[in-house]
């Protein structure tokens, strides 16, 4: 919210997928994956939305914009990391535009 968004929806559960956070800023709606991690060990967060992770997220996605007649309107996937360091602090970094709609 403090970069100018709007928050539409959280935790936008219908039975094809999950969107943690729908969000609006400047005619451009967002759906967004938030990935947090507490160690690299594995990779950053991100790399845990993979192919099928965001399958699930477009049609999720598909669903919401059909759902509120909202099909016209411009959209993008992004992924927020959240790192907790091993010193106790957070990292929270936006990837925008993290994936997009194939062959859509």
């Amino acid at each position: 919210m403090q970069k100018g968004y709007v928050i539409e929806a959280r935790n936008f559960r219908v039975p094809v997928g999950e969107i943690d956070i729908i969000a609006r800023r400047q005619g451009v709606l967002v759906f967004v994956e938030v990935k947090t991690r507490r160690s690299l060990h594995f990779g950053r967060p991100a790399e845990a939305v993979g192919w099928k992770k965001q399958q699930r997220i477009i049609r999720a996605a598909c669903w919401y914009l059909k759902w509120k007649h909202l099909e016209h309107m411009s959209c993008r996937f992004d992924v927020i990391e959240v790192y907790c360091t091993p010193a106790g602090s957070w990292s929270v970094q936006q990837l925008e535009n993290a994936f997009e709609l194939q062959g859509g």
